[in-house]
């Protein structure tokens, strides 16, 4: 059987709409040895799925060539006798570690300038034109089979969550007062034109925390996002209620607290998808993007998206300096979708 290497995108969301693939992978060489190159920022999604044998952590930057590491990186697999890669990044630099490691079929998109470093390519349909992107990156199986990729019944993104995380993570849920347990992820690494204002977030956590005396709100998300998280705090004045753990605590210990929280709310962000993998209630508010290419894969999701004609853009920043997109959704319409969510 063969001996598989994935090299993994760099961004949390991208991640986990890649576990479909790894277990197809699985499902079709049952018995063979899959490793994930991935960043550090990335690597617990990796080391949440049964199907990977060993997860190779580099610290690459986004945007730096850094040829010397990617050099020594290909010497070191050079000798583990991998026979198939699939690179799922479009860049360039992605595609030089299994060039320059001798891999013999390296399975990719066509992306910047590698020719030659893909040597079983597909077509790369533009952004209006493509597919979810669970089934975008289930489709380079087809290029290891030699043959078009069966997409039928194709799995949902599950995590698994280590035992010692989960418990973890019920001492501290005790350690603020226990259940019931809203998570919110107010960021989005991509830009303000993906997050819901903070005083919407704010609203709607004095809704939750009027609505049930119990009810406690954590926030979650990276360093960059503590900010937002001390907006909801202030602008919601329940600091004894609301707690903000932006960049305090690891993204594991974040994923084994969303496992056991009664709904999270979030933005079409990395924390979203890995809600939808957990399969726990959540709410996905989507701006600029479009849930039909990003959307949270599990049946207990929920989405709102206004489908306005200026949308999705897929801009960073709102080009028409309104955010209509996000603003006009209401921290009402959010609020009254929580009680079925929590029946589920």
């Amino acid at each position: 059987m063969p001996r598989i290497l994935v090299i993994a995108p760099h961004w949390i969301g991208d991640a986990v709409m890649s576990l479909p693939l790894i277990t197809l992978i699985h499902t079709k060489f049952p018995n063979c040895s899959i490793d994930v190159l991935c960043t550090p920022w990335v690597g617990p999604i990796y080391r949440a799925c049964p199907a990977v044998k060993t997860i190779i952590e580099r610290d690459f930057q986004h945007g730096a060539l850094q040829w010397s590491l990617r050099r020594s990186t290909a010497r070191e697999l050079k000798n583990q006798g991998y026979d198939i890669a699939f690179v799922l990044p479009n860049s360039m630099k992605s595609a030089l570690i299994p060039w320059l490691a001798g891999i013999p079929k390296r399975i990719g998109y066509q992306g910047e300038f590698r020719f030659g470093l893909i040597n079983v390519s597909l077509p790369n349909p533009s952004r209006h034109a493509r597919t979810p992107m669970m089934e975008h990156y289930a489709k380079l199986l087809g290029g290891a089979l030699d043959q078009a990729s069966n997409l039928q019944n194709l799995p949902f993104p599950k995590l698994s969550i280590d035992p010692t995380l989960a418990q973890w993570a019920a001492n501290k849920i005790d350690q603020i007062g226990g259940k019931p347990l809203y998570v919110f992820a107010p960021g989005a690494e991509y830009g303000s034109a993906k997050r819901w204002p903070t005083s919407h977030f704010a609203q709607l956590a004095n809704q939750i925390l009027e609505g049930n005396p119990d009810s406690k709100i954590i926030i979650l998300g990276s360093q960059a996002d503590h900010v937002l998280g001390q907006e909801i705090v202030q602008s919601a004045n329940r600091s004894d209620r609301i707690h903000n753990w932006c960049g305090a605590i690891r993204l594991d210990q974040s994923m084994a607290l969303i496992a056991q929280c009664t709904s999270l709310i979030s933005n079409d962000s990395g924390l979203m998808h890995i809600g939808a993998a957990l399969s726990i209630p959540q709410i996905a508010i989507f701006g600029s993007s479009n849930p039909k290419h990003t959307p949270p894969l599990s049946q207990k999701a929920q989405i709102i998206w206004l489908g306005l004609d200026c949308s999705p853009c897929y801009q960073r920043t709102c080009p028409l300096g309104h955010l209509n997109c996000l603003n006009q959704i209401d921290s009402q319409r959010v609020y009254s979708m929580l009680t079925p969510l929590k029946a589920q």
